[in-house]
């Protein structure tokens, strides 16, 4: 009776509610779910019996797709093929998938007429036919013409002073050989060589 009748006080912040009694509610499995109007309760199960049957099936390849992915994981470790490769072979892929879809063909035929009509249009040819003009004015310029034969020169120039350099190093070089002081030079290397030999022999 003490537990029916507790928090029967307006103020309390339970106001009369009866926890000891709620709990020991039975729950209805049909309760719990009313049946979706339009279907009978034999409908109902059957349809909660195939929808178990189709999860049942979905776990099932769940585990297989798992399984297979394993397996190929180990397939492409054991031939060597890296992450890298699977990603460069995606992507190869993606690409060709995006070149042959519709929007990229259409795009591209777009771009083409854009081009087609730009570079035939007044304002294209006759900037095209402007520049064409400067640059066959500058080119037959005194200025231009002038720069051309200086940069010529300059590099016959430093060609031809490159080849005197060479010429007087190989000729400095002949001289030097020749010179007594070198001649002397010499003899006394070869004075050393055959007295380390002589040395050299004697000692074995």
């Amino acid at each position: 009776m003490e537990s029916a009748n507790q928090d029967i006080n307006l103020n309390s912040p339970n106001k009369g509610l009866l926890a000891d009694a709620m709990t020991d509610v039975p729950v209805d499995n049909a309760a719990r779910s009313a049946a979706p109007e339009g279907l009978t309760l034999a409908e109902e199960e059957e349809l909660r019996s195939e929808l178990a049957k189709v999860e049942e099936e979905i776990g099932t390849l769940r585990q297989v797709l798992a399984a297979k992915e394993r397996h190929c994981g180990e397939l492409k470790r054991k031939l060597g093929l890296t992450p890298l490769d699977g990603l460069k072979q995606n992507l190869s892929k993606s690409w060709h998938d995006v070149q042959v879809s519709n929007a990229y063909v259409k795009t591209s035929e777009k771009l083409g007429e854009w081009n087609d009509k730009v570079t035939q249009s007044d304002l294209y040819l006759s900037a095209s036919s402007t520049l064409e003009d400067w640059n066959e004015k500058l080119t037959q310029s005194e200025a231009y013409k002038k720069t051309q034969e200086t940069l010529s020169q300059a590099g016959q120039k430093t060609s031809a002073a490159l080849s005197n350099v060479g010429s007087v190093i190989s000729r400095k070089l002949g001289d030097m050989r020749n010179s007594a002081t070198f001649k002397s030079f010499e003899d006394r290397v070869g004075t050393i060589k055959t007295s380390i030999r002589a040395n050299g022999l004697s000692d074995m």
